[in-house]
């Protein structure tokens, strides 16, 4: 006779609605030996809400602590739009995010390095941080459009700051530093029950890097950084995944699909279209004083993947104070040669060297997957024609 493991549950917060606003009524539990995780401050809490915050959360916890630095998260249904964690920014990436002449602390500094990078998806994201949210982080997020926070603890005047967002009902969670969750995790769909242990897995400088396939040895502490920060970011986004880093920050995300090689190249085509934000061409395109922050960025993505159409180009046209110089295929391609030092992590093996050859496009130099493939000697084999380095961490990372 099979044991049932029964578990005994205790509703603690109702919720506007589930996934949809038809799925009413929806509620969170926990066990009745353990409290919630976080505390409303303020705001009402709707579910992928909740399932962005907790995520989130345990991202920018692992960050910091792996890597002592402040760290920040922007989430969408359930993935990382972007993560970072506080390095200094040039002159051209404070110029790409608007934020040369605002007052940035380093938490500010993660905060605008993780939206940064892929801005258009991070529009109405939730923001997790690992420390205590200051007045300067306070006003950068307030002017952003996001659904909510979530963070150790908030300055007095940075929670006043907040809390008139969104008309006062801008959703504001104090994570809990001291809670401890349970060792086994459960999941119900279509009434059947799942459970499974937690992912404890310690992603650091210890444990993803035992084993170098490549001919170059040549592991730098930047890109021992950037991989643990690709590692981890990939911890909690949606199977398949690939990630992208670069100076501290995701560059390029590829989650949630069926094939590695179409994740390998999403994510390069997000950490393309970020550097090529960097490129004269779009840092100089002649906006109308009136245009917006947001409709700024997104013509400028627009403007680089110069796939307009006619009606498309008459919406944008009034944006400019004159026509811009389309920004062409050759332009592009130059410029690209000039990213490199790129950090790639994989939440599982590479199957096929074609991986290998799209990410060489993107100017990525350093490697970390679990390896395992039958195919491991291809891979390393155009893994050393391109002189990358890669490391075999024999850690899978499959979230769902």
């Amino acid at each position: 006779m099979t044991n049932k493991i029964t578990r005994s549950y205790q509703p603690e917060l109702e919720l506007k609605y589930g996934c949809n606003p038809h799925q009413k009524p929806a509620s969170i539990y926990t066990l009745a030996e353990n409290n919630l995780p976080f505390e409303v401050l303020n705001g009402k809490p709707g579910y992928i809400n909740l399932l962005d915050a907790l995520n989130a959360w345990q991202l920018v916890r692992e960050l910091d602590s792996a890597l002592n630095l402040p760290a920040a998260a922007s989430f969408k249904h359930v993935s990382p739009a972007g993560a970072a964690v506080a390095t200094l920014l040039s002159d051209e990436l404070k110029e790409v995010y608007e934020c040369a002449h605002q007052e940035m602390s380093s938490l500010a500094t993660a905060y605008i390095r993780a939206r940064g990078a892929d801005p258009m998806s991070s529009f109405g994201d939730f923001i997790a941080l690992s420390r205590t949210v200051d007045v300067p982080t306070a006003h950068i997020i307030r002017a952003a459009v996001s659904d909510g926070v979530i963070a150790p603890d908030y300055d007095p005047e940075a929670l006043a700051i907040l809390k008139k967002k969104k008309k006062g009902n801008y959703l504001v969670l104090r994570g809990r530093l001291d809670y401890v969750p349970p060792e086994e995790e459960y999941r119900e769909v279509y009434g059947v029950g799942f459970s499974q242990k937690r992912n404890h897995q310690v992603l650091d400088a210890t444990t993803l890097f035992p084993t170098i396939a490549s001919v170059n040895q040549d592991l730098t502490e930047e890109a021992k950084r950037d991989l643990i920060l690709a590692s981890i970011t990939l911890k909690y986004t949606q199977s398949n995944s690939v990630g992208y880093a670069l100076d501290g920050q995701m560059i390029g995300i590829g989650a949630g699909q069926q094939s590695r090689i179409d994740c390998t190249k999403l994510a390069g085509r997000k950490a393309s279209i970020w550097f090529l934000r960097q490129h004269p061409k779009v840092l100089g395109l002649p906006f109308s004083l009136e245009v917006k922050k947001v409709d700024r960025t997104n013509a400028r993505v627009r403007y680089i993947e110069g796939d307009m159409t006619e009606k498309e180009m008459e919406t944008w046209r009034p944006l400019f104070d004159h026509a811009p110089m389309p920004l062409t295929e050759s332009e592009k391609a130059e410029w690209l040669t000039e990213l490199d030092g790129v950090s790639l992590a994989s939440d599982a093996f590479f199957p096929f060297r074609d991986n290998i050859d799209q990410a060489s496009k993107y100017g990525v130099k350093y490697i970390v997957q679990p390896g395992g493939s039958i195919r491991d000697e291809d891979v390393v084999q155009a893994v050393n024609e391109y002189n990358m380095v890669m490391a075999y961490s024999q850690i899978r990372l499959f979230h769902h």
